[in-house]
């Protein structure tokens, strides 16, 4: 997730390095070499940057942004320690480096040492903070404390994986723009911690939210996410009827309250919640999987295989999709086509197991 997510931070200085290699270069204040491999970069010639990156390396002193750029590469090119090692020589060159700071505790993160990377990102926070001549650590005092707001994620995932979940929500909060102790810093943490499978922590963060703001859309969702994850039929079923009533055109709702009523045996329930799923998500195959699934509970299965085979046209190599397909069949007495669709279910399950040498 990582990875994806520092994407743009990448994206953002390369183009910028790009630009600024320009005019430096008509300014005189830079190197050709140094601005060539920057040009080259940008474009996605990396290995050729690097070449230009090492022969201006072996001229003393070191020109200042060669360790960076060399940094970024490697970090692109999933060369990991060897980007953290370049990261780390130009903070050494210039400890005023803020982005070498940034990627470098980005680069540790990935590394699986979020201990060695807080320190950094909150440095190269506090510096962000002091250039935008920000003062409070309150998001309500603006959206512009980080104006990198990668690096602030990353913070605060590891502040989660260090189980500092108030200073975790404190950096979600600034990437969001969101007050440190508002309803919405705790429900944004909550997410996040639920994506990190931190699920109790998640539960208690948005019970807070919801004491700090009871009509907030989406925490009763989350906490009902969270009991149907643990299996807690009648309390997922709770809390998603609550966010029914706070937020009555949320699609994702309809097809987390019809998993809870198809799982909790009411498929009566689960029919009138996931024909409002379908109209409002239409393109989610979740939605009509559930709904063919529930109408075979009532007896229906005709109109299940409508349903159903409209989710294999969306998705056909989702497997629970054939095997509920199969059900149907079987209910309708087509023996021939339920074993079909049995059997590609298991056919699917079962591609990526691993194989013997040669076998096909």
């Amino acid at each position: 997730m990582t990875g994806r997510l520092t994407v743009a931070v990448l994206g953002l200085l390369l183009v910028s390095w790009a630009a600024r290699a320009q005019s430096d270069a008509q300014a005189g204040a830079v190197t050709g070499t140094l601005a060539e491999a920057k040009a080259l970069a940008a474009k996605g010639q990396l290995d050729q940057a690097l070449a230009e990156l090492t022969e201006l390396s072996k001229v003393a002193p070191e020109e200042a942004g060669v360790e960076r750029l060399r940094g970024v590469i490697l970090y692109q090119k999933e060369m990991l320690p060897e980007a953290e090692a370049a990261f780390s020589r130009a903070v050494d060159q210039d400890a005023a480096d803020r982005e070498s700071l940034e990627m470098r505790g980005i680069t540790l993160y990935r590394l699986g040492r979020p201990g060695d990377a807080i320190p950094l990102l909150e440095k190269a926070h506090a510096m962000t903070r002091e250039t935008a001549g920000g003062v409070t650590g309150n998001a309500e005092s603006g959206a512009n404390q980080s104006v990198n707001a990668d690096p602030q994620y990353v913070l605060g995932l590891c502040y989660t994986d260090a189980k500092r979940y108030d200073d975790a929500r404190k950096a979600f909060a600034a990437q969001f723009g969101f007050g440190q102790d508002s309803a919405e810093a705790y429900l944004v943490s909550a997410r996040l911690f639920l994506r990190r499978e931190f699920a109790d922590q998640a539960a208690l963060f948005a019970a807070k939210a919801l004491e700090l703001n009871p009509s907030l859309p989406l925490a009763h969702q989350l906490l009902g996410e969270i009991a149907l994850a643990k299996a807690d039929l009648p309390l997922a079923v709770k809390e998603l009827e609550a966010e029914r009533k706070l937020n009555p055109l949320n699609g994702p709702m309809y097809d987390r309250l019809g998993d809870a009523y198809v799982r909790n045996g009411q498929f009566e329930e689960a029919r009138v919640a996931l024909n409002k799923a379908v109209l409002l998500e239409p393109n989610a195959t979740g939605p009509y999987i559930l709904l063919g699934e529930a109408l075979i509970k009532l007896g229906e299965p005709i109109q299940a295989l409508h349903y159903l085979n409209r989710a294999v046209t969306m998705d056909p190599g989702n497997y629970v999709t054939h095997n509920i397909l199969g059900q149907a069949y079987r209910a309708l007495g087509r023996t021939a086509d339920a074993n079909r669709e049995y059997k590609l279910a298991v056919e699917i399950q079962h591609r990526s197991d691993p194989k013997p040498a040669g076998a096909r």
